[in-house]
């Protein structure tokens, strides 16, 4: 990676040299004290792509690496890419990678002689930490007592305040009543933050912007917390509005060095989930980067931290920032920061639980560039972010480079669970200015092409096209405030594109025909032609097309040079073009009234896919109504499930009056909260699931009957 770094970098090449040069020193000195006995295994008690991360860079330092996994896990790309890997347990992660005994169990059996916990999980787990610990295992993170510390927000702030590091105002006191609360609430002043003490990664979290609303996000954010870190108690903070979210990678090791490698912008979210990641942070000025990196290390200081973490500043529109919270972890959004200063931090993990120093000191830690990360979701950006799950069918990816990463656990042909939070990858790139690095992202997207699920791509193109975005005008209420012009109204697919459209379903369909003549013995089977030629008859095909929810009639004419006359409406297009074998995709190379263009053909249940340099299109062929999967009588009988989910708690009963919009039910999907709401006022006939259920994906959870006007 220093080498990486010397290569793109402008300018101070001589003391990139330097600092490539002292990292191998430290790397030979490294491998030459520890690989043989003190860390030669280690233990990845995560899954997807951080473990997968965390397996590169072990095999790259010669450590080998022990995979865990669930049952549902079990053909992952994490286990595939391990040494070896162990089953502990059914797919629900209560029963699987957040057993503790079950994992630690796995160490002694497979003799590793550390574990890397990667995010989320038992990343954060006190517990864990000091159980490792008491068994002899190395606990690649920092002590419990800074996990226990900064996970307790309320510990965590007066710990910051006492450190001098800035903090916003607000309640984290021991009485947890609701009219403790409430009332505090009303002295810091309207709209107040409601966190989870434990809380992180937006998991009970609730902005309340009056008093009216205060106890409904109160509950719901106790129910997610509870659910999520099995602890409800909360704090109150003081709301900033249209803040920006910015924090600093920090490093500390053994011997009570602390180092800051920069900040990292993640203020652009939804759900409280970060989207987009940069860094450095937009606009930020040398001297407010000092001393946000110099408060961060007063922060990890102060609970004697070692090992990766993050200090999370809440900042103003006058750069004025605030202690938010401190991730004990190494952070989903660290490859920015490894690509602005040349490190393998999780290399870093590894020597320094090991004993070493940090590798650096803060003067040879230099920022060169620009780099994004954009995380790819499955999830319907249309519908609220929802999350989704269901199948790769087609997976291509921009290729990797030293300005490209692709960070991911999955493969074509996997499944992304239900079970499990829903990314399928993070896009890393880098440039040696934020424009150059903005432009790199925006191509790399369009080089991402995924077909079986719902995406958030084309969201992630918009977003990062927006000129307020393009301008580095961010904070955490982005997506609100640009909402239409985030998600306009979609507009008709241009007749020329319906064109290659149809084209690639003649030409694929040519293809099919093709081979079975040439498997077949009778070469000269009608079966096997699907030309289009007729003796004396211009042969005239004519194609519905589903574009959307509009039907458009294609009306084809076969050429007997092979090109073809296609009339929409009362335009006529002349089409020609093939289908190219490129490694393990289709290219489909067209030329419409004289136009040449190339794209991407994928063709799979009926729907064609196509993706341009410039943008995707998706037309498909009409399904008979009696084959359609799912009941539209069926959806309209009451609340459907928007996903595959576990019913948490339920609200109602037989024969319970509901008005529109009274909550129904909650259900636990993709590790997030999902309230269900009544579409219509009525009376509840029957409650088909009960809490503990399982509920798949459009079943009704609820049948209503209409409410009988009352007899006079």
């Amino acid at each position: 990676m220093a080498l990486a770094a010397a290569e793109r970098g402008r300018g101070g090449l001589g003391a990139l040299r330097r600092l490539q040069w002292n990292q191998v020193q430290r790397f030979v000195k490294w491998a030459s004290t520890t690989g043989g006995h003190s860390i030669g295994k280690i233990l990845i008690a995560n899954r997807g792509e951080i473990a997968c991360r965390v397996m590169r860079t072990a095999k790259k330092m010669g450590v080998k690496s022990v995979a865990v996994y669930s049952e549902a896990d079990r053909n992952s790309m994490h286990v595939a890419m391990a040494d070896e890997a162990h089953c502990i347990g059914p797919a629900p992660s209560q029963q699987s990678y957040l057993a503790m005994e079950k994992i630690l169990q796995v160490a002694k059996v497979s003799a590793a002689q550390a574990i890397h916990p990667g995010y989320g999980f038992l990343s954060e787990n006190t517990e864990f930490a000091e159980l490792c610990k008491q068994q002899g295992i190395i606990f690649i993170g920092p002590p419990s007592s800074a996990i226990r510390d900064m996970g307790i927000k309320s510990t965590s702030k007066a710990i910051m305040s006492a450190a001098g590091v800035p903090v916003v105002e607000g309640y984290h006191g021991e009485d947890q009543s609701d009219e403790c609360l409430k009332e505090h609430a009303k002295r810091i002043g309207y709209p107040v933050m409601i966190k989870a003490v434990r809380g992180g990664g937006g998991k009970g979290m609730r902005i309340a912007h009056s008093e009216k609303e205060f106890l409904d996000q109160l509950e719901s954010a106790r129910r997610e917390a509870k659910k999520s870190f099995n602890d409800d108690a909360m704090l109150i903070e003081k709301f900033v509005d249209n803040p920006r979210h910015v924090e600093v990678q920090v490093f500390g090791d053994q011997h009570g060095n602390a180092v800051y490698l920069f900040e990292r912008d993640c203020s652009v979210q939804r759900r409280h989930q970060k989207i987009i990641e940069e860094a450095p942070g937009p606009g930020i000025n040398p001297e407010v980067r000092k001393r946000l990196g110099e408060a961060a290390v007063k922060a990890a200081k102060a609970v004697n931290y070692v090992g990766a973490g993050t200090v999370e500043f809440i900042m103003d529109s006058q750069h004025n920032f605030y202690f938010m919270e401190m991730n004990t972890r190494l952070q989903v959004e660290h490859p920015v920061t490894e690509m602005i200063t040349g490190t393998d931090l999780v290399e870093w993990q590894l020597r320094v639980a090991a004993g070493e120093k940090i590798p650096l000191k803060q003067e040879e830690i230099l920022l060169q560039g620009h780099a994004f990360e954009a995380r790819i979701y499955a999830e319907d950006p249309d519908n609220n972010f929802m999350p989704g799950a269901g199948p790769l069918l087609h997976l291509s990816t921009p290729p990797a480079d030293r300005f490209t990463r692709i960070e991911t656990g999955v493969r074509q042909g996997d499944e992304v669970s239900v079970h499990y939070d829903p990314m399928i990858a993070k896009l890393v790139v880098w440039a040696e200015d934020r424009p150059a690095a903005l432009r790199k992202l925006r191509y790399s997207l369009h080089q991402y092409n995924i077909v079986g699920l719902s995406t958030n791509i084309d969201f992630l193109l918009s977003l990062s096209g927006h000129p307020q975005f393009e301008a580095g005008n961010v904070h955490t209420n982005f997506i609100p405030q640009h909402h239409d012009e985030l998600f306009p109204t979609k507009k008709a697919t241009p007749h020329e594109v319906m064109c290659q459209a149809a084209l690639g379903l003649i030409l694929k369909e040519k293809m099919l025909t093709d081979a079975f003549r040439d498997q077949s013995e009778d070469k000269f089977s009608p079966f096997a032609s699907s030309t289009g030629r007729r003796i004396n008859i211009c042969y005239t095909r004519k194609l519905s097309l589903l574009d959307g929810e509009n039907i458009v009639d294609v009306a084809v004419s076969y050429n007997q040079d092979g090109s073809y006359k296609m009339q929409i409406q009362d335009k006529t297009f002349l089409v020609s073009g093939e289908i190219l074998n490129e490694g393990d995709s289709l290219y489909l190379r067209s030329s419409v009234n004289g136009t040449v263009s190339k794209s991407k053909l994928v063709i799979m249940d009926n729907t064609i896919y196509l993706f341009f340099p410039e943008g995707r299109a998706q037309v498909a062929l009409p399904v008979p109504k009696f084959l359609s999967a799912v009941s539209s009588a069926a959806e309209q009988a009451g609340a459907v499930a928007p996903m595959t989910g576990t019913v948490e708690k339920v609200f109602v009963k037989a024969g319970d009056k509901v008005q529109t919009g009274d909550p129904l039910m909650v259900m636990i999907a993709m590790k997030m909260e999902h309230i269900i709401r009544a579409p219509k006022a009525g009376v509840i006939k029957k409650v088909n699931f009960q809490e503990g259920a399982q509920a798949n994906r459009h079943a009704p959870l609820v049948e209503f009957r209409e409410e009988e006007a009352e007899s006079k």
